[in-house]
């Protein structure tokens, strides 16, 4: 067993006065009859401390809170947890302004399943750089605030970005400029996300081991499901993605207003040793903090579970935009066919997150991962039923198949992530909260990233347009494959832990 916090005592010293007099000794026991020594400085001699050393000063005992105190802690704690909840479900109804911006790229700039692609990928790069902001969250205060004010700052930024793309105009001048606001809006998002998962990371010390993290999941899910069902709809009535984009900046209006009214109050504002990090110079705590977390990753228990969970994404082309346009332009479904699918995907999320927190959580760790990258393989497989129209053969319409099995591959994967995010949060060492988690997010963005450039490179290489997926089967069965191949070195993953450890064990 790995101690995560070992406790060895320190070498007894002998005391410096062990030669004394006999006359001294006595003199000294007269001494210490007549003033009482503190049994702390008696205590303090079978902890290493030398007897020459003088006694340290009682610390005044900080007074009593009242009730009232009490309780306006409690209101601050619970607003806290509003914005951390509310920056989760916001992080899932990005969908809802997504799903419009899919249709902006296609129908008004007219591009191609590549390029659309292209664009998705690039847009994500500033959530690579998720570490930069969990070491700057964790190393750096703002006006003595931990998190919130980085909260406030992601939300202001998605807040300029969308704001902006719901007043330009649709024009292929303006696609330098919407590519910018796309790249801002993730910027922001990416800040976001990162600190509420500090705050998750931060409470969770004191909750049951999973618990939060699967309210994370769910919060998430229901936004992703709120925003899904909503955006096809609003899509079908309005045909205006303008309409979603600028219903999404009040949204972020909102966020922001709640999390510059509200107090911070977390563990590690209050006193926790852990965290008050010298703030004389900035550079020696970003410092610190790149090297506390460079340290953390290298733990041979942090680095191979990060290792397979990440490289399990990225070895899998991805053909999401060429889906897309299949689903689209050449099957001809409403852009409220496509919304319910993603719907019906949360669903199966929320779903998996109840049943992994009641049953599957006591599956040992290997075997649960063994089991849910088999499925993600069987569910990118069966994309082929719709691609080959087997299911007109069986009696089902292409809107029930897709409205019921299209995002299923989607879903097993976003689930997949669950167990990994609870290993990490009983692994993570006080401070790194922030930053541990953010190279875990950045990297899995990085491996998307991949994903989407290695199945651009596939759709090239097989063929792949707007107009011929006559190629598209090969395409499937190519990423089914890819899909099995993490399995080679499922070793990484610890074979015993389950998400009621604290401790991992060796592998």
């Amino acid at each position: 067993m790995l101690c995560l916090s070992p406790c060895a005592p320190g070498p007894h010293r002998p005391s410096a006065r062990a030669s004394t007099s006999a006359a001294d000794n006595a003199h000294r026991v007269t001494l210490r009859l007549g003033t009482p020594t503190p049994r702390r400085c008696r205590l303090g001699k079978f902890q290493g401390c030398s007897a020459a050393a003088p006694a340290a000063p009682m610390e005044k005992a900080a007074p009593p809170r009242t009730t009232a105190e009490r309780w306006g802690s409690l209101r601050e704690m619970r607003r806290v947890w509003w914005v951390c909840g509310m920056g989760y479900w916001v992080q899932g109804f990005r969908c809802f302004p997504w799903l419009a911006l899919n249709f902006h790229l296609t129908r008004g700039l007219g591009l191609s399943p590549v390029a659309l692609q292209l664009v998705q990928n690039a847009g994500s790069l500033p959530l690579v750089a998720k570490p930069l902001f969990g070491v700057l969250s964790d190393a750096v205060y703002i006006g003595h605030q931990h998190r919130l004010p980085y909260i406030s700052a992601g939300a202001f930024l998605q807040l300029i970005a969308w704001g902006t793309l719901a007043i330009m105009p649709v024009t292929g001048d303006t696609f330098p400029i919407q590519m910018v606001c796309i790249l801002i809006g993730n910027l922001g998002a990416s800040v976001t996300e990162v600190v509420s998962d500090a705050v998750l990371t931060e409470f969770s010390r004191t909750q049951k081991t999973g618990v939060l993290q699967s309210y994370a999941f769910i919060g998430l899910a229901a936004g992703s499901l709120l925003g899904n069902l909503s955006g096809g709809y609003v899509l079908l009535r309005t045909q205006e993605p303008k309409t979603m984009f600028t219903a999404f900046s009040v949204l972020l209006g909102l966020q922001l207003a709640l999390s510059m009214s509200t107090k911070e109050t977390l563990p590690s504002s209050h006193g926790n040793s852990s965290s008050l990090l010298v703030r004389s110079s900035l550079s020696v705590n970003l410092r610190k903090q790149f090297s506390n977390l460079m340290t953390s990753v290298r733990k041979e228990r942090i680095f191979y579970p990060l290792a397979w969970i990440m490289t399990s994404f990225a070895v899998v082309p991805i053909l999401s935009g060429t889906m897309f346009c299949f689903q689209t332009q050449y099957l001809k479904l409403d852009s409220s066919i496509i919304g319910l699918s993603k719907v019906m995907g949360q669903v199966m999320v929320v779903s998996l997150t109840v049943l992994y927190n009641r049953y599957l959580k006591q599956i040992p760790l290997r075997r649960l991962v063994c089991g849910v990258q088999i499925m993600y393989a069987f569910a990118v497989l069966s994309e082929l039923i719709l691609v080959k129209q087997v299911n007109l053969l069986l009696g089902i319409p292409n809107e029930i198949y897709v409205l019921c099995f299209s995002a299923l591959a989607e879903a097993i994967a976003q689930f997949k992530v669950l167990p990994f995010s609870i290993l990490l949060s009983s692994l993570c060492p006080p401070g790194c909260e922030g930053s541990l988690f953010a190279f875990f997010t950045s990297g899995l963005v990085l491996s998307a990233i991949l994903s989407g450039v290695y199945g651009v490179g596939l759709s090239a290489l097989i063929g792949l347009s707007a107009g011929d997926y006559s190629n598209l089967p090969l395409g499937i069965l190519l990423q089914s494959l890819a899909a099995l191949l993490p399995l080679a070195w499922i070793s990484f993953v610890p074979e015993n832990w389950t998400a009621d450890e604290k401790i991992v064990k060796q592998r």
